[in-house]
């Protein structure tokens, strides 16, 4: 029934609405009375906050509200972070607030954002899908798996978004490093990438072919372009070519091989065992390695290494191994 689903999206924008209010009120209360007051606090203020928003049926401020209440925590530097983070929930509810005026790509990224669901809505894309990565990530009781994958013909990169419930595992899973004949229908929301995978013509077939890669530059400017379209996105893939990773005084960087430009590995990634393998694959040399850019820096997921053929031969990286990192 056209006129009850309407009814019910008007309730829901209703609902949105008030937790909108409700968060600013919140977050010009924490502005006035200092940021000392949110480590004073602890974690107990925003989930309140975050459960309000649930009621208010908006998960995706939720998610975000979430988020703050770790950043106390999260070592020196901590109030320059916060106070981002409420600034981008802060053009997120005035988003909202305005998303009438707005443009439809970017009112569909607002209506994401806020936890509106997002119906794939785009032409169908045949493509030769390679898979690059696949990680699962925690999201209160849920857990995320991201599938990312690239399109030979078209040059697209996708990602295939799947949930799981408490001890069930998300129910899409692809093997990283092959190359799959299928349809993917994008979702319409300015900046977003995600698809839903559809028709598959024939069996996944293995490959070793990276992506073409960027410079470190390259990858900058490609992250910066995409904020432009969704302010409030944490990170964009991209391939790297010839990167070599290097220590630094902080943790470690992936350098160009020319060494005019370094991005520095997420702090999220420097704790995992594979960014070993990444320097041992290296060897010192430049690889070509895929992952996530983003304000944190580089949070490296695939990386072709070489190989025996290849290093015997110095052959194209088309002779290359996909080797995922997480």
């Amino acid at each position: 029934d056209p006129a009850a689903a309407r009814r019910r999206a008007e309730r829901r924008a209703e609902r949105i609405g008030g937790g909108v209010q409700e968060l600013e009120r919140r977050l010009t209360d924490l502005v006035r009375g200092g940021l000392a007051a949110a480590e004073q606090s602890g974690y107990g203020l925003w989930e309140e906050t975050a459960a309000r928003m649930v009621d208010a049926q908006a998960p995706g401020l939720a998610g975000r509200v979430r988020e703050l209440g770790a950043i106390p925590a999260s070592g020196p530097g901590w109030p320059v972070r916060l106070l981002e983070e409420c600034a981008l929930l802060h053009l997120l509810d005035t988003s909202w607030q305005g998303i009438d005026r707005l443009p439809p790509p970017l009112a569909a990224t607002v209506r994401t954002r806020v936890g509106l669901p997002a119906a794939a809505g785009g032409a169908p894309v045949r493509d030769h899908w390679l898979v690059l990565a696949q990680h699962d990530t925690p999201e209160g009781k849920i857990v995320a798996r991201r599938i990312w994958l690239y399109g030979r013909e078209s040059g697209r990169t996708a990602l295939l978004l799947s949930f799981g419930g408490p001890g069930r595992s998300p129910g899409q899973a692809l093997p990283v490093g092959v190359t799959l004949d299928a349809e993917l229908t994008p979702h319409r929301a300015s900046g977003q990438l995600r698809a839903e995978l559809g028709t598959q013509f024939g069996s996944p077939v293995p490959t070793g072919t990276p992506p073409p890669g960027v410079t470190v530059t390259g990858a900058i400017a490609a992250y910066g372009q995409a904020l432009s379209d969704d302010p409030w996105l944490d990170s964009w893939p991209v391939t790297l070519r010839d990167v070599i990773p290097v220590p630094s005084r902080d943790g470690w960087q992936l350098a160009d091989a020319a060494g005019d430009s370094a991005l520095p590995v997420a702090p999220a990634a420097l704790s995992r065992p594979a960014l070993w393998k990444l320097v041992a694959l290296s060897g010192g040399g430049p690889l070509t390695v895929f992952g996530e850019c983003g304000h944190r820096g580089f949070d490296p997921l695939a990386v072709w290494a070489p190989t025996a053929a290849h290093a015997a031969t110095d052959a194209q990286p088309a002779d290359a191994e996909t080797v995922p990192l997480i």
